[in-house]
């Protein structure tokens, strides 16, 4: 499923993928970044034909931005509404209190309810079980993790006004993680977990091809081969699968066929990304991986 795709995974990821989508395990994967993690997502939801959910972690994320919050604009135009009614009608004090106990419920109803990620996941519109993807876990704090616990657990999220709402199919979900901080082991444990590598360059070379495939063969190897001995050197920010994509595209762009030391010294920018990286190539880097290259 994932090479009709285009996605080119090794056994241990398809293994692993497997396991979590018969088990109804999440799937935790982590690697450095570009290396496929979100992709691994966006390629599971295009081959089992179901919508994708993405939850895009950062510092700071809180229950509103991830899960659910109430409209309180809305809210507040009902009561306002409402309040104009009775006081136009002229209706005694105790027909008051009904309509604004009647009220009270009105507001905290699933109309008035902003759906986020989480419990779009779980309670979909159409009823169909989506792929949910939480992007960059480890950019979250603990108390956020914790409070993923119960979502993976029970697929289930407690909201005080309405009551706890359960999926009636669980989503897939897959969580990535660029490792800058370790996910707390409670949640590791209701995972299946997968390390994403960089590629060798056999793989790499067919990621290329199914990704790119209107690249010339030469400049393809010529590209995979400058990658993976880049990947060697001692750098701040190694480059991903993406970035390999993305500088062959650049090439072909050029107008280019193979590739020579002086493209390669113009196009650093979008192979590298830090100054220090781009500086330690200028100074003989280029050249150093060139003569490996041919």
């Amino acid at each position: 499923m994932l090479r009709h795709q285009g996605y080119v995974a090794d056994v241990g990821l398809g293994t692993a993928l497997f396991l979590a989508l018969r088990l109804g395990r999440p799937l935790l994967l982590e690697g450095e970044a570009g290396v496929g993690k979100t992709e691994v997502a966006k390629t599971l939801a295009a081959g089992l034909c179901r919508p994708l959910i993405r939850l895009q972690c950062y510092e700071g994320l809180d229950l509103a931005s991830a899960a659910y919050e109430w409209n309180y604009a809305k809210q507040m135009i009902h009561i306002r509404a409402a309040e104009g009614g009775h006081a136009a009608e002229g209706g005694d004090a105790a027909a008051g209190d009904g309509q604004l106990a009647n009220l009270a419920r009105d507001v905290f109803s699933d109309d008035f309810l902003i759906r986020r990620p989480l419990l779009s996941a779980l309670d979909p519109a159409d009823g169909v079980a989506p792929v949910l993807l939480i992007d960059e876990l480890d950019r979250t704090d603990e108390p956020f993790e914790a409070y993923l616990l119960e979502v993976l657990s029970d697929f289930q999220i407690t909201i005080p006004e309405l009551g706890t709402v359960t999926a009636a199919e669980p989503p897939r979900v897959v969580i990535t993680s660029n490792r800058t901080r370790e996910i707390h082991d409670a949640l590791k444990r209701r995972c299946i977990y997968h390390w994403i590598d960089y590629p060798t360059a056999a793989r790499e070379l067919e990621i290329l091809a199914s990704r790119v495939p209107d690249a010339p063969e030469q400049l393809s190897v010529q590209v995979v081969a400058f990658v993976q001995k880049v990947r060697e050197l001692e750098l701040f920010k190694r480059p991903g699968v993406a970035e390999t994509l993305d500088w062959t595209r650049a090439l072909m762009a050029l107008d280019r066929h193979t590739l020579d030391r002086e493209t390669a010294h113009r196009t650093l920018g979008v192979l590298l990304k830090y100054q220090d990286d781009l500086a330690r190539m200028a100074e003989g880097g280029v050249e150093e991986v060139m003569a490996t290259v041919g």
